[in-house]
């Protein structure tokens, strides 16, 4: 905590702390519901589980975390990561709430216009997925341009890291357009609901890859070997991460 403050300009560090705060709150509230689920008598998956709560929860909760820490490498103007942080992790509570309390009024989250209240809901996290786009999208462009605060195997981390990310969100954006497909061709809500998440697991993988590989890199920047070594063991393990996403995919569409 107090080694990414110190990286960053007093400005941001209030934002930085209330992002860090949300984002454990996030991962707890995740937990609760795993509790939850043990406690209740709803199956594990489909579209009204408790899986839904915690796994948006502990997902959104541990990407706010890597988001903060990984764009304290980057190279953007104080104001514009902060803006972007701001609206992150507000887009990042958005989402959860919209997931949680349709968890416990035993509805769909995604793509449900039964009611007024439903599309709303719906709506409001289809939104929310696209200002995620647009917030990740930005920080990795400047990731993508190599303007980061470190090493040749952190730049390659970073690249690496968004890469993987924004096919995760690309992903979940496909989801969200095959089920709404469905939803137009008046397939029936199970079925529906069985098609959308036809690349759940790539998407799930895929997301926490900007944590992952920059951790990697840092770590290794802390043990006595030639950036040359650390550059290679990154570009290994970003090798046999993208290996492992599609090894993923494959599976989920065969």
């Amino acid at each position: 905590m107090n080694e990414l403050l110190t990286r960053t300009d007093p400005r941001v560090d209030r934002v930085v702390r209330i992002c860090l705060v949300i984002a454990g709150l996030l991962v707890l509230s995740g937990l609760i519901h795993l509790g939850v689920f043990f406690l209740d008598d709803r199956p594990w998956s489909g579209p009204v589980s408790w899986r839904k709560p915690f796994d948006f929860g502990l997902s959104f909760g541990v990407t706010l975390a890597s988001v903060v820490w990984v764009t304290s490498y980057l190279q953007v103007p104080t104001r514009t990561r902060t803006r972007l942080l701001g609206i992150f992790a507000a887009d990042c509570v958005v989402e959860v709430a919209g997931i949680t309390v349709q968890a416990w009024r035993d509805q769909p989250s995604h793509l449900n216009t039964s009611t007024p209240f439903n599309t709303v809901v719906a709506m409001t996290l289809a939104v929310g997925g696209a200002v995620l786009i647009a917030v990740l999208g930005t920080f990795a462009v400047a990731a993508f341009r190599g303007r980061v605060d470190g090493p040749p195997s952190m730049v390659l981390a970073q690249r690496g890291g968004f890469a993987l990310l924004v096919a995760g969100l690309l992903s979940g954006a496909a989801m969200i357009a095959r089920g709404s497909v469905a939803r137009a061709h008046g397939d029936a809500a199970a079925r529906m609901y069985a098609v959308t998440g036809f690349v759940k697991e790539f998407h799930g993988v895929t997301l926490h890859g900007v944590l992952v590989l920059p951790a990697l890199a840092w770590v290794l920047g802390r043990r006595d070997l030639p950036e040359a070594r650390r550059v290679l063991a990154v570009r290994w393990a970003l090798g046999l991460y993208v290996l492992a996403a599609g090894l993923v995919l494959v599976l989920e569409l065969v």
